[in-house]
């Protein structure tokens, strides 16, 4: 097995756990913006090998590994839902993100205040749930977390803002086998 991408990438950081869940033998390989527009369709990270079998997306990987562990992935429709509208706050939060580095901001391109208010409004949804123990296994739960931690990192949300999520991500912090995989230890 291989998996390539970037130790900060809230995606990678996810397959990267389910991999230690199963305590799978892989190899990490350190992948650029650049090398991923060049090695694989999707232009992005992470992607992932074994035994021939290639996967272009997080999703997909993730999906491949709760298999291969006899585990099913957001198997009801609601926590299905709850992933996607997570994975939508999460890429929105990437683009605008990247699109800062190239210097654009919402003054200049109107798209990008839908974008923020986007992620602003799924954000205030997700802040309204009851989230409860910590699920090591909820796919929607970890990349919930993944993506909280990754914009916390990258001061893309205050997460004071929301104080239901913050207490999540506080509860995910101390596990530490999500505590281990942060970004800045990379």
């Amino acid at each position: 097995m291989k998996l390539f991408g970037s130790y900060t990438s809230p995606f990678v950081r996810h397959c990267r756990i389910v991999l230690a869940q199963h305590q799978h033998d892989y190899e990490f390989v350190p992948t650029d913006y650049t090398q991923s527009a060049q090695q694989t369709p999707t232009k992005r990270v992470p992607y992932f090998s074994h035994d021939g079998l290639e996967l272009h997306d997080s999703s997909s990987i993730l999906r491949y590994l709760r298999t291969l562990a006899g585990e099913g992935f957001c198997e009801d429709p609601a926590t299905f839902d709850l992933y996607c509208t997570i994975n939508t706050a999460l890429d929105a939060t990437v683009n605008i993100f990247i699109l800062s580095m190239d210097n654009l901001t919402a003054e200049q391109v109107p798209y990008l205040t839908r974008q923020q208010d986007r992620v602003n409004a799924i954000l205030d949804d997700l802040n309204s749930r009851e989230w409860g123990e910590v699920d090591e296994k909820n796919d929607a739960h970890l990349r919930l977390a993944c993506f909280l931690s990754w914009a916390q990192f990258r001061n893309r949300i205050d997460i004071q803002n929301w104080p239901n999520l913050q207490q999540f991500l506080a509860g995910m912090n101390q596990q530490a086998w999500f505590a281990n995989t942060h970004p800045a230890l990379s």
